[in-house]
């Protein structure tokens, strides 16, 4: 309640690029629904993402999305983002949000030199909102704490790395039903998020001073997101496309130690390598238990005997003193003749 006391306290413990980008949201959609009510066309290729216009206005691949083109959509966003923004902004990059638009565009113009369908691919399309920025958070969260456990809308328990799957599953099926504008840009905001978090997103230790790029671990590898019986083609795949980009040096290269660590150059990381550690512990003293439990029987056989206790007023006898046999005794032990009738 404390962070809540005044909207004055709220506002200012929110970092200047959220503040920032959310008030640009709220100019670029109230602009966009001021000239939608004056003029009645919602055709307005200088303010969103237009493929046949964009190449005239090539402000549009960043201010489209700024821009929601419903009260409801603009509602889900400043509810959204925002708040999820000012925990990862350090992670993500405006690469995460004009890249995907770029990619938007191309994949118009090869859909309409396969079709020749102006009308659809470059003039009926309106690229617009902040799909691929929520992505790019999906995966941020992800790559911090994959194993957490989140409640979503108090019905459902879900971990983190599944949500960004959960959310490009829904952009397949949006897109295949015949909505491709906006919802195909989710899938690219997810991949774009991915490169720019695994191969290109720089750090530098507090403590060496030293600069790595990317999160390298396995944990965070592209065969993670998907079914084990997809791994086997999609590293063949992903092993050759590294392979010729570090050819040609399109991938910065980063020192064995961030390869084998990946989460400790991360805000956060610690605790998400502590928390992968405890899992891991978790596991192996479950499996040590489950063990000795089976393992117990069978070394302590079918006997039913109970060893004797001694009695609480009996003392117990005294400790046995290692020492050297006598003379006296070993000559007694060969002739078999108690020590009395030696003496």
């Amino acid at each position: 309640m404390a962070i809540l006391s005044t909207p004055l306290q709220y506002l200012t413990s929110i970092p200047p690029v959220t503040r920032a980008f959310t008030a640009a949201t709220l100019a670029a959609s109230s602009l966009y629904f001021w000239i939608w009510w004056t003029t009645g066309s919602t055709y307005i290729p200088w303010l969103t993402l237009v493929p046949g216009s964009s190449l005239f206005y090539p402000w549009t691949f960043a201010t489209s999305a700024l821009v929601e083109v419903s009260i409801l959509e603009l509602i889900v966003t400043m509810a959204v983002i925002p708040a999820s923004l000012r925990y990862f902004e350090r992670l993500l990059s405006w690469f995460c949000v004009t890249v995907p638009n770029l990619i938007a565009f191309a994949f118009n113009w090869i859909e309409f030199v396969a079709t020749r369908d102006a009308d659809l691919f470059l003039y009926g399309m309106q690229y617009h909102g902040q799909m691929a920025l929520f992505t790019g958070i999906l995966v941020a969260f992800t790559q911090l704490i994959p194993e957490h456990q989140v409640q979503i809308f108090g019905l459902f328990r879900a971990r983190v790395k599944s949500l960004p799957m959960a959310y490009l599953t829904f952009s397949t099926v949006m897109t295949l039903i015949g909505f491709q504008c906006p919802y195909i840009i989710i899938q690219f905001g997810w991949f774009v998020s991915w490169i720019y978090l695994r191969f290109y997103k720089r750090s530098t230790d507090t403590v060496s001073g030293t600069s790595t790029y990317g999160d390298r671990s396995e944990t965070f590898a592209l065969t993670s997101w998907f079914p084990p019986f997809l791994h086997t083609p999609l590293s063949a795949l992903g092993n050759a496309v590294h392979g010729v980009a570090t050819q040609f040096h399109l991938i910065p290269t980063s020192v064995p130690h961030d390869i084998e660590s990946g989460y400790s150059q991360l805000p956060g990381g610690a605790r998400a390598e502590a928390e992968r550690r405890r899992a891991l512990a978790l596991k192996a003293l479950d499996q040590r238990l489950a063990n000795s439990a089976n393992n117990s029987p069978a070394q302590n056989g079918p006997s039913t005997s109970q060893p004797s206790r001694p009695s609480p007023t009996t003392p117990a006898p005294p400790p046995a003193v290692d020492r050297k046999t006598s003379p006296t005794e070993m000559d007694v032990a060969d002739t078999g003749a108690p020590e009395s009738e030696i003496r």
